[in-house]
């Protein structure tokens, strides 16, 4: 079967797995209302309005029924039926939920789908009968407000998964398992890296000091390579003035996304949603010459978007995120080179955290939303769209068109990453702006003297320290390279006879810039291994007295190797060495480190 047929059917197939898992839920529920089922990558889900509390024990019970129902090969029907006789078919069977989507739709009629004794509102389409739903399984429970507004009901979401083959759907349900181990909420919480607290508010997070210890080393990683690349930083407030987003148009565009304005001596502020506004005045703080462009502004600037309640997650969908930000301004002529070394600097990234798929989702304006979700210039949105793509070809960069998805001011690209276990991750955007710098009238002067208007490329190559540390951490399983790492190096004393020594060593590894810790405590050893390994802790190093005694180091390996009689020095120099080259792999697990000493 063709790669897109096979798309097709399985979307048609899912939605088919909905409609299925609705009529179990009835048969099995007598009484629950039926809010919306539609099929979604992967598979399938349906909301339900019920007395009965869905729990995990009632998976198995309602996948049965659906078993059954897909053995009877119960055909799909299409009917169309006149606004007025919907209305009456499912105000009868108290269906408020169908009433007000049919109060919703256009046109005078609305279509039915039936199998068996199964009616549902639907436009399809459907397979031809159940008994071509393949591979099905249901998955988890949730709840979700009625439309995805948390002033709506929250009704009961019941998830499932369904594949083409046995294999496909096991191999899902394994990668699923995986990713439950790696999820970063309960790494995160367990390697002590985030936390939430309801006195500061959902989507808030709170960095615990190892936390903060990653984001200060992907700060240092952002800001060389920025530095090296010709950014030039800056720092501007986390608030402003109602006029200045009205100048972006960001009001009206984005205003469901931005907290409520405060009012300050009369006039409105609102938290900053975007740091762009912010950089255009200072290009606009003085008259710019072509000489100074390209222009980079690049600044880790925090900023407060308003997600739903329903939408929250974790770090990857949060309120308050500091952003991996900057601004070029560059002309027509330099675009296309600018463009690139921004796409280079995602591919160099991408080399040091061992990413290795990845993608650009280049996403474009639909000219029905101009006016409305898009800046009304029809030719420039042309023209930009055309330039985007035509350097994405020229510089054989790896990209799918996505319509409909482009920023309000201009196309952009959103950078889609696999992780270590194959789960996707959208990470990273770079969009191209060309109507805020018409807006806030920046200009620069031409060799010819003239006043020029400057293109704007937004990029953000390190995403949110939330968003990129959340992948990070499933990525990684919570197991980080050195660099990475919150704790670098755990110092465990045997007895109380070496803690000067574990005290000194401690202090000589902090000296050099290692994130070090030292652990005296009366345990076992045994205990204070497990400790530190439980914490992933790169390394670790054992001082009992014959280390005291030589003044050597026995060094332990995250995976559980010993390399004995080593010098603090040659350690010193071969941590600093594996930190400096942000490298993946621990040398000391290199034969030629461990033959240094037996091991243990």
């Amino acid at each position: 079967m063709p790669e897109e047929n096979k798309e097709e059917f399985l979307h048609t197939m899912r939605h088919s797995c909905s409609h299925v898992l609705a009529q179990a839920v009835v048969e099995l529920f007598p009484g629950t209302k039926l809010g919306i089922g539609p099929a979604i990558e992967n598979g399938f889900y349906y909301d339900f309005d019920s007395e009965h509390h869905f729990v995990p024990e009632d998976l198995p019970a309602i996948e049965a029924k659906m078993r059954e129902i897909v053995k009877a090969r119960e055909p799909f029907v299409s009917a169309e039926h006149a606004r007025a006789e919907a209305f009456d078919y499912f105000e009868g069977r108290g269906e408020k939920y169908k009433i007000e989507l049919i109060n919703g739709l256009p046109g005078d009629t609305v279509n039915y789908y039936t199998n068996g004794n199964f009616t549902d509102l639907c436009k399809g389409p459907h397979v031809v009968d159940t008994g071509r739903i393949k591979h099905f399984r249901l998955m988890s429970i949730a709840g979700a407000y009625w439309r995805g507004d948390e002033k709506r009901p929250m009704l009961q979401r019941i998830y499932g998964i369904a594949f083409a083959t046995k294999d496909e759907l096991e191999a899902y349900v394994k990668q699923q398992e995986e990713a439950a181990k790696r999820d970063h909420r309960k790494i995160g919480k367990a390697l002590d890296i985030f936390v939430f607290d309801e006195d500061v508010g959902p989507g808030l997070p709170l960095w615990l000091p190892n936390g903060g210890a990653m984001i200060e080393e992907i700060e240092a990683l952002a800001k060389e390579t920025e530095f090296n690349a010709g950014y030039e930083r800056v720092r501007t407030p986390m608030l402003a003035k109602e006029k200045m987003y009205l100048t972006s148009g960001h009001l009206p565009y984005y205003a469901e996304s931005m907290f409520p304005p405060m009012d300050v001596d009369g006039q409105k502020y609102y938290l900053r949603a975007m740091n762009c506004p912010h950089h255009h005045k200072i290009f606009a703080a003085r008259q710019r010459s072509y000489k100074e462009l390209p222009l980079r502004l690049a600044e880790y600037g925090t900023c407060y978007r308003y997600e739903q309640s329903g939408e929250l997650f974790g770090l990857m969908r949060v309120r308050s995120m500091q952003m991996n930000d900057a601004h070029i301004y560059c002309s027509p002529e330099s675009f296309e080179q600018e463009f690139l070394n921004v796409c280079k600097m995602y591919t160099d990234y991408f080399k040091i955290f061992g990413i290795e798929k990845y993608t650009m989702r280049f996403s474009t304006h639909a000219p029905e939303g101009l006016g409305k979700k898009y800046v009304d210039q029809p030719e420039l949105w042309k023209k930009t769209e055309e330039m985007v793509e035509r350097t994405l070809q020229n510089g054989n960069i790896n990209y799918v068109r996505v319509p409909n998805e482009a920023a309000f001011y201009g196309p952009k690209i959103d950078v889609q990453v696999w992780s270590a276990i194959g789960r996707e991750f959208t990470l990273a955007t770079n969009q191209v702006d060309f109507a805020q710098p018409g807006r806030f009238g920046l200009t620069y002067k031409s060799c010819e003297g003239r006043d020029e208007t400057p293109l704007c490329i937004h990029r953000a190559p390190l995403s949110t320290h939330e968003r990129l540390l959340g992948f990070l951490i499933e990525h990684y399983a919570g197991v980080f390279p050195l660099w990475l790492a919150p704790v670098q190096v755990k110092v465990l004393s045997i007895t109380s006879g070496e803690e000067t020594y574990a005290k000194e060593i401690t202090a000589a590894l902090r000296a050099a810039g290692i994130r070090a810790q030292c652990d005296l405590r009366a345990d076992k050893i045994g205990l204070k291994i497990r400790e530190a390994h439980m914490m992933r802790v790169p390394y670790m190093i054992i001082v009992g007295g014959k280390e005291a005694q030589s003044r050597t180091l026995s060094l332990r390996l995250r995976n559980a190797r010993n390399v004995n009689g080593l010098t603090l020095d040659a350690v010193l120099q071969t941590l600093q060495d594996e930190i400096r080259r942000r490298s993946s792999a621990q040398l000391f697990a290199a034969p030629e480190a461990a033959s240094a000493g037996e091991a243990k």
